[in-house]
């Protein structure tokens, strides 16, 4: 991955960089490999992440309803 320094602003070319990180998941794929993960571990999670985001692209295209957000109490 690489970010330009314009200006000697190093600041802003470390925000750019953490949100490129971000994006491509770098940061959750860390907090996983932090610690050993049984295999079982991994079939029960990745098989809801595959159930996560097939709900999410029938919500997508419309043929299952979002889930209700609670009202804000103000």
């Amino acid at each position: 991955m690489q970010v330009l320094v314009r200006d000697n602003n190093v600041d802003q070319a470390l925000r750019v960089l953490k949100k490129k990180m971000q994006r491509e998941g770098l940061f959750r794929e860390m907090k996983e490999r932090r610690a050993y993960e049984k295999p079982s571990e991994r079939r029960v999670r990745e098989k809801a992440q595959a159930i996560s985001r097939h709900r999410k692209k029938l919500q997508r295209e419309g043929l299952i309803a979002a889930p209700r957000r609670k009202a804000s109490i103000r």
